[in-house]
């Protein structure tokens, strides 16, 4: 499962955003933002290989796009999460602020929530979104191509190149944290086995020395 974008947006004027890999992603949701109501809902819309998530609450859209073999839960609770913290952050400020007012601060907050979720979802994040919505129901589930009017059709570009590079980055950083544990574990082997090698072999003297002074031996 990738989140690859993130946005959150009071009505038409976004906040802060972030995006993971290229895409136009950006100017597809400008089109969607136009489209989706201002009442308290949360929603999934299905544009090609991906998914658009959002939750809106007191007029503000929290907004998210995986790709469409995602669990609804993970990027659900991804959005709940950065629902949380953003509210906790700005207060009442975010219902008057200007565009893009907050995207320097907040971008950072997006990627590193990103980061989280799709390497290791909290487990307590998604319990507590499963209460809420365990899967997208069949109504909450849309073609995005059923809310665009004649004209408006956008095809959405995704750099999968750079989505590859991205999880050939995380393979990569995998590989090397095993290889780390790998090479601790044979050093503290070795160290074991050379410790046992000189006990044996301080034994064995002292055996044949008439004791631990090896005073057959010295004399």
């Amino acid at each position: 499962m990738t989140i690859v974008y993130a946005l959150i947006a009071r009505g038409k004027a976004v906040l802060a955003e972030f995006t993971a890999t290229a895409g136009n992603f950006p100017t597809v949701t400008r089109v969607l933002l136009n489209k989706i109501p201002a009442e308290a809902t949360r929603m999934s819309y299905v544009w090609d290989a991906h998914v658009f998530h959002y939750i809106v609450e007191n007029g503000v859209t929290y907004l998210c796009m995986a790709d469409e073999q995602s669990r609804r839960r993970v990027p659900f609770a991804f959005l709940e999460d950065i629902k949380t913290k953003f509210g906790a952050q700005y207060g009442a400020s975010i219902h008057t602020a200007p565009a893009f007012s907050m995207n320097a601060e907040f971008a950072p907050i997006l990627q590193r929530q990103m980061d989280a979720f799709n390497s290791n979802p909290p487990g307590d994040s998604l319990q507590g979104v499963r209460s809420q919505i365990e899967d997208v129901r069949a109504g909450m589930l849309e073609n995005v191509d059923k809310v665009l009017e004649r004209g408006e059709k956008i095809e959405l570009l995704v750099d999968k190149t750079d989505q590859l590079n991205q999880q050939a980055f995380r393979f990569d950083r995998a590989s090397r944290s095993l290889r780390r544990t790998m090479y601790w574990r044979k050093v503290k082997t070795g160290v074991a086995a050379a410790g046992v090698a000189a006990i044996l072999m301080f034994a064995a003297g002292a055996t044949a020395c008439g004791g631990v002074t090896f005073s057959h031996c010295r004399s």
